[in-house]
């Protein structure tokens, strides 16, 4: 980020000895910084003329648009020997893969994508593990400018298909199974359930994983095995369709928890250029980095995490359960490859607190420089717990964005102090604010979390909405001209930034605005509490908090633990926080990706109907909040 300073002080003879005044150009002038983004990072393509048209509006905004580029010739920048991806599944696979082996598969896919009819514009699709051939996968697609959509294998059959379905993917890709917690789960029956139903799936490529690739193969329709799929082909060097800047390369989408999913696309050169910004700027990533980040191919962490070999790193992947089979599995990992960078989810976090486990205590972890965590808010007892658990002199970096942006607006920076419980600050080229009801900016102060101007990693749009009305409707519609991202958030008098939850799960009892990170803060710091979940019921014409919370082994919710936590959250949040009813459940309900969902509870103990229950890793847990005879007094 100095490096990039100077850079900058000498594009523009201004100073910038800190980081508000580094950011406060970067949002001043977009052009000139978003221009030095492209060279200072060494971005392969022809840059054209223009920078930035129609630079004030939201959306209407058209970063680079005479650019042409391809987003896999700017990651595959080596084809040497050394080692491009290492990759272990829990304890059953541990494999390399060099950048020429890399190389050779990509080139393999490519000419193989090609025959199948694949090439610009073109959808395929992926329920994989996160697995190097998942990485080849989509650099194959991409090099063709087509355009990628992925899941983890773990998704239902409804949850496949309410997403593939609307972007009719030519190519289906799948495993024949994978681990969790060390169980083989085979996907052979989900897969017939599938196919018949992807119509638009000309080819479908099955992936070995299991050892079933061919059984489950000869099964199902139109498909064949990677290896038969790959066989009339030799490697040979990697051919690359250069696109326009906003050409679609990923196709994410909402959790879903509330209808059919959103299909949100992402373009080509956006994406490259913000994940550029945040490995190389924010995450200080440098080249022979060693990038890990504990995610699924359901989850947007998943394409930030591999876009880190355009800044010559090495992807350090990792499929199955972080707890499997130990509690210490990914801190073996890491100091067995020596990581660099270690990313993971707030949920992780307290999780090993709440089992006990000291990273510090017994591994060496010296090669870590930096620490993210997102999925949910990252809690102060978890800052707490890194640095006196994990490592004391690490840069732990809390980021939030979301798979809207496929990044961040806030993240690590690098010559800024950790403060507990504060994510350091807003993006480069980010004009991230938080503002009041009626508008207006505020500081130390709950509100919207905002960006008021463009920047390169907006949308494209959504799948099929022609007149772009329901992209304006998520993003554009609480205020003209601005991004409101949807998050209730703060910054502090220092410039932090802290996240209080999901705006649309805000609690508002007696009309006063709480965000349900404010309790999960409070409430899980008590040993008997492994998590909780917050919603507002509407209760005799008004909103109560009810708490639900699963509880550890053998413990029993009475009263002296109801008045624990109340007491808990009366001293460390306010009385305002303090729930009107506290409920145990057995289970808690979580998307996907991890992150536990508020409105399917908040529907469900309404009596309203949850729209796509597949969005969810454990559906039957829902059973658990139906009906409650203690939420009718």
């Amino acid at each position: 980020m100095r490096a990039f300073a100077d850079a900058a002080e000498a594009e523009t003879s201004e100073r910038f000895p800190t980081y508000a005044d580094l950011h406060a150009w970067s949002i001043r002038d977009p052009a000139t910084f978003w221009d030095l983004v492209w060279r200072f990072c060494g971005v392969i393509g022809e840059k054209g003329d223009t920078i930035l048209a129609d630079g004030t509006k939201m959306p209407g905004a058209r970063f680079f648009p005479e650019a042409r580029l391809n987003f896999a010739e700017n990651l595959l920048r080596r084809a040497d020997d050394t080692t491009a991806i290492v990759f272990r599944s829990e304890d059953k696979i541990e494999r390399r893969m060099t950048w020429a082996e890399l190389n050779a598969l990509v080139s393999r896919l490519q000419q193989a994508l090609a025959a199948a009819g694949v090439g610009v514009g073109d959808r395929v699709a992926g329920m994989l593990p996160n697995m190097p051939e998942a990485v080849a996968i989509m650099l194959a697609v991409a090099s063709l400018g087509a355009t990628w959509s992925s899941c983890s294998p773990d998704f239902g059959i409804r949850g496949v298909l309410d997403r593939f379905g609307q972007i009719a993917p030519k190519v289906f890709f799948s495993v024949d199974g994978y681990w969790y917690a060390g169980k083989r789960i085979a996907n052979a029956d989900k897969l017939s359930g599938i196919v018949g139903d992807l119509p638009s799936a000309e080819t479908v490529v099955i992936v070995p994983f299991l050892g079933e690739a061919e059984a489950v193969a000869a099964a199902l329709p139109r498909a064949v095995t990677l290896d038969g799929f790959l066989a009339p082909y030799a490697a040979q060097p990697v051919a690359y369709t250069r696109v326009p800047f906003d050409q679609p390369l990923y196709i994410l989408y909402s959790s879903g928890t509330t209808g059919v999913p959103k299909c949100i696309v992402h373009g080509v050169g956006g994406t490259l250029l913000q994940h550029l910004k945040e490995h190389k700027l924010h995450a200080d990533v440098r080249p022979g980095d060693k990038v890990f980040y504990f995610t699924t191919l359901g989850w947007m962490m998943w394409n930030w995490l591999v876009t880190a070999l355009a800044a010559d790193a090495t992807l350090m992947l990792y499929d199955g359960s972080p707890f499997a089979p130990k509690p210490s599995v990914l801190f073996d990992y890491a100091d067995a490859e020596g990581f660099t960078l270690f990313g993971t989810s707030a949920k992780y976090i307290d999780q090993l607190k709440k089992e006990g486990v000291r990273p510090r205590d017994t591994h060496n972890l010296s090669t870590i420089r930096l620490i993210t965590s997102t999925g949910s808010p990252l809690a102060p007892e978890g800052f707490d717990f890194v640095y006196e658990a994990i490592k004391p002199d690490v840069h732990l970096a809390s980021i939030s964005g979301g798979t809207d942006i496929v990044s961040c607006f806030v993240l690590g920076i690098p010559w800024l102090p950790v403060r507990r419980s504060e994510i350091q600050g807003p993006g480069l080229g980010m004009a991230v604010e938080v503002w009041s009801d009626d508008g207006k900016p505020v500081i130390g102060e709950k509100g919207e979390l905002v960006c008021t101007r463009p920047f390169t990693s907006m949308p494209v749009g959504f799948w099929n909405d022609p007149d772009g009305a329901r992209y304006r409707a998520a993003y554009f519609e609480r205020f003209d001209n601005v991004w409101c991202h949807g998050d209730f958030a703060e910054i502090t008098p220092s410039g932090g930034m802290i996240i209080h939850g999901r705006s649309d799960a805000t609690l508002n009892p007696g009309g006063v605005r709480i965000g349900t990170a404010e309790l999960y803060a409070q409430v899980e710091q008590i040993p008997q509490v492994v998590e909780a979940l917050a919603i507002g019921q509407d209760f005799d014409g008004d909103v109560r908090i009810v708490l639900f919370v699963r509880l550890r082994a053998g413990v029993e919710l009475d009263d002296g633990l109801k008045q624990k936590i109340r007491t808990q959250i009366r001293t460390g949040a306010s009385p305002r926080h303090v729930p009107a009813k506290i409920l145990a459940v057995a289970d808690i309900p979580r998307t996907k990706s991890g992150k536990i969902t508020e409105l399917a509870v908040r529907d469900i103990v309404h009596g309203r109907t949850v729209k796509n229950v597949e969005a969810l890793a454990n559906p039957e847990a829902l059973d658990l909040y139906r009906g409650l005879d203690e939420l009718r007094s």
